[in-house]
């Protein structure tokens, strides 16, 4: 039996800050974007890799989250504590430079872990922290990206 990773869900605070994180400084492509307003999910993800998503959507957007939770999960996000996700890439520094001159917050610039990767963080326009490795020797996923 095998898995893949499908969609996973950020919550975002403004969608149009959103997309232009994910489309316009990380690249990915818009599969999806649907409702408006509070309600607004946009889906992206890396181009020609179409089984996976990003789903951005507001916070708090499943059904059963009460009020006082929207609350907390807004707090967390203004401290970037909320939520989190690592991409991988063949040329970490290329992508952080990309970002940096979006203006994306710079949390760890590129630097080798003691765990054997080297990686680097940003925060997203909500506050999620996105941290991305450098895929070669020693790094998970390697063989995933195709070329």
């Amino acid at each position: 039996m095998e898995f893949i990773v499908q969609w996973t869900f950020l919550p975002h605070d403004d969608p149009d800050d959103a997309l232009a994180f994910y489309r316009d400084a990380l690249g990915f492509e818009v599969r999806a974007d649907v409702g408006s307003g509070a309600r607004r999910r946009i889906a992206v993800g890396p181009p020609g890799r179409t089984g996976t998503a990003i789903v951005l959507e507001p916070p708090g957007a499943t059904h059963g989250v009460t009020d006082d939770e929207r609350r907390t999960i807004a707090e967390m996000m203004a401290k970037g504590t909320y939520a989190r996700i690592t991409l991988a890439t063949d040329d970490l520094d290329a992508a952080f430079t990309r970002l940096r001159a979006r203006g994306a917050e710079v949390v760890q610039e590129p630097a080798e872990q003691p765990y054997g990767v080297r990686d680097c963080a940003v925060r997203d326009p909500a506050g999620n922290l996105v941290r991305i490795t450098e895929l070669g020797a020693g790094a998970p996923g390697i063989g995933l990206l195709p070329g």
